[in-house]
């Protein structure tokens, strides 16, 4: 895959041979030989040179002489292109420091001093080192005539990747204001922590925790490091416990290998730091020293990273339906408010037998639930036309009996007829007019009886709808509140799916519902009753559509690279299928907007929002040449390279 933005580091952990640095000195080059060739950061544990349990071995200057002189010779032996960050005591102006190289070149780039010293139960590093509180303004330390930068305030930036390092050691990452924090305002987007941290029961969680949390913090990737249990067993275990982050997000974590590799985005990062600024505002105003390097560029990755084909969703069932149950409660909740505060105790709502309108009543359901209002004050209509089939049309009515809501069947046969003469409209032409004619009819169904029963109309159409929108206009895209509006369609199957495992009197025909294939149901039944119209066939797969909504609406990834992800995470669909739903999706995302521009209200429960009021704001006559022109210069490359043909893949 072409490399994007992926930077790709590693966190490794030594067989270190205690107040040796010789031998740690081969079994450190001898780690960076076995890495992957692509790999461009690779991230040692704290003090890996010497060992961090050398103890008063510290204070001994043939240690101390032999860990500067073993840095200088593996900085000379390192592999081009690689930044390899190493941990080794240095004594600097008669005090002794923990610190942190970074090399990359044959060069060393800066020097990282551990700013918080631990002293407290079983750590006594104050015994040996000073804080870098304590160092000098302009501290040098000097290889090969030149003045290195000595400091816990350093940034390195690669000018090709686009990767800003950031260098902190062990406990400066447990302190209330992390030393990461301070490097992530400065520009860091990928921190690094050479670590020594014992093992005791529950703490392994609670670092994975921590490490995690910063990243999400930072907007960053994290490499953590960590000594391994070749370190002294005199009074502690290290379980060399490894851990790669990014926002948030463990991409990989030690398991049994001593190396552990994480291909981090930094486009993800970035945009995340352009969008979310009040996060990066620095108000502590920490004078930084920015270090410039240039790796050599990397075109073309093994690319590794898990791709998930369905983001919305969570994998482990029961992690999915406790989501799935708490996003059922937001939407509840958000309705049940807006009708409190209305004063209002009856909504209208039509219901169809499929997954939007079906999730939608429970919701209404929910929210009663949590008002205390009789359930019949639901009013749920089923209004049955020219693609009705008698399974959705059951469906409906079993569920809303076993609602207890208050039901009513109209059929707008005779009037979407009716209208057809009014506007000289043949019906045996089965084309927009024809099927729009029949949704805006339900739509004044539900607006008047929402009159009539002093009531207001639940909206059911759904994320997915409205990216593509696959609605219509003031017809099923028209509410007086819409609880589904920012739940995709891949996660609504899903919440109607985990209200059925939970609910045994629901469950038959709820997952009937969810084995229905999507469907608007305005054209007619083929011959055996069976629904003829069949979205997906339309569209394209909604699990394609909501994949390319996730990248480009969280990520603002750029179609090339959505296509490619896709890819990777569809890897048993066609290349062709994805291409053909990647058009569509960038061609109706762009024509459809001023349908998302006048959406009514609805409350939102994940990352993905599009009400003009909050998430997402944009010009409904923008162009959409520059994406879809990307899409298809990506596919003309494939087709180049024989990978993929005019027809199929």
């Amino acid at each position: 895959m072409h490399r994007y933005s992926y930077y790709k580091t590693a966190a490794c952990t030594l067989n270190v041979s205690i107040g040796d640095p010789q031998a740690n000195k081969e079994e450190i080059l001898k780690c960076i030989q076995e890495l992957d060739s692509d790999t461009q950061l690779v991230v040692f544990p704290e003090l890996c040179i010497t060992g961090y349990t050398c103890q008063d071995l510290f204070y001994e200057h043939t240690l101390l002489n032999k860990a500067k002189q073993v840095l200088f010779e593996i900085v000379e032996e390192l592999p081009e292109n690689l930044v390899a960050v190493l941990g080794l005591p240095l004594e600097i102006d008669n005090k002794l420091y923990n610190c942190a190289a970074i090399c990359f070149n044959h060069d060393i780039l800066g020097i990282q001093v551990k700013t918080y010293i631990p002293s407290y139960n079983e750590f006594y590093e104050t015994r040996w080192f000073s804080s870098a509180s304590e160092l000098k303004e302009s501290t040098t330390f000097t290889y090969k005539n030149k003045k290195v930068p000595v400091s816990n305030h350093i940034v390195f930036k690669d000018s090709t990747t686009s990767a800003y390092l950031g260098i902190e050691i062990c406990e400066d990452l447990w302190v209330t204001i992390p030393v990461s924090s301070t490097h992530a305002l400065a520009g860091a987007n990928v921190l690094c922590n050479l670590s020594a941290s014992n093992e005791i029961i529950s703490k392994a969680n609670y670092r994975r925790n921590l490490v995690k949390d910063q990243s999400a913090k930072c907007y960053a990737g994290y490499i953590y490091a960590s000594a391994g249990p070749t370190e002294s067993s005199s009074d502690l275990v290290f379980s060399g416990h490894n851990l790669i982050c990014e926002n948030g997000f463990i991409l990989n974590e030690t398991k049994t290998d001593k190396i552990i590799y994480g291909q981090i985005d930094l486009d993800h990062l970035n945009h995340d730091r352009l969008h979310y600024k009040t996060s990066m505002q620095d108000l502590f105003h920490v004078n930084y020293t920015t270090v410039d390097f240039a790796s050599k560029p990397i075109h073309e990755i093994e690319f590794d990273r898990y791709i998930d084909a369905y983001p919305f969703v969570p994998n482990n069932q029961d992690e999915r339906i406790t989501r799935c149950l708490e996003i059922l409660h937001i939407q509840a909740q958000g309705l049940a408010t807006r009708l409190s505060k209305i004063h209002c105790k009856d909504v209208v709502i039509g219901i169809s037998g499929g997954l939007d309108s079906t999730l939608a009543l429970l919701v209404c359901h929910e929210a009663f639930k949590i008002n205390n209002y009789d359930s019949k004050g639901i009013h749920a209509i089923t209004m049955p036309g020219f693609g009705t089939t008698k399974r959705t049309k059951s469906n409906a009515q079993i569920l809303m009996d076993l609602l207890h809501v208050s039901s009513e069947e109209i059929s707008i046969v005779d009037g979407v007829n009716q209208h057809f003469k009014d506007i000289h409209h043949n019906p045996e032409v089965h084309n927009i007019t024809y099927e729009n004619s029949q949704a805006r009819e339900r739509t004044q169904i539900l607006m008047d009886l929402s009159n009539a029963y002093n009531a207001i109309v639940v909206g059911t159409g759904d994320l997915s709808e409205l990216a593509l929108g696959w609605c219509t206009y003031n017809g099923d895209h028209m509410s007086m509140y819409a609880v589904n509006a920012s739940v995709p369609k891949t996660l609504v199957r899903y919440i109607v799916e985990s209200v059925a495992l939970k609910d045994e009197v629901l469950h038959d025909v709820l997952m009937d519902i969810c084995d229905t294939p999507v469907s608007p149901e305005l054209l007619p039944p083929d011959k055996n009753g069976k629904i003829a119209q069949k979205t997906e066939e339309v569209l394209g797969s909604y699990d394609l559509h909501d994949f390319f909504l996730y990248q480009m609406l969280r990520h603002h990834d750029e179609p090339k690279k959505i296509y490619d992800l896709a890819c990777v995470a569809f890897k048993d669909v066609e290349k062709e299928t994805i291409k053909k739903a990647i058009i569509t999706f960038y061609n109706r995302f762009f024509t459809q907007q001023f349908k998302r521009n006048c959406m009514p209200d609805g409350v939102k429960v994940g990352s993905i929002c599009f009400s003009p009021r909050g998430d997402w704001r944009m010009p409904s006559d923008a162009s959409r040449n520059l994406w879809t022109k990307q899409v298809e210069e990506i596919l003309n490359w494939f087709k180049s390279q024989g990978q993929i043909s005019d027809s199929s893949c």
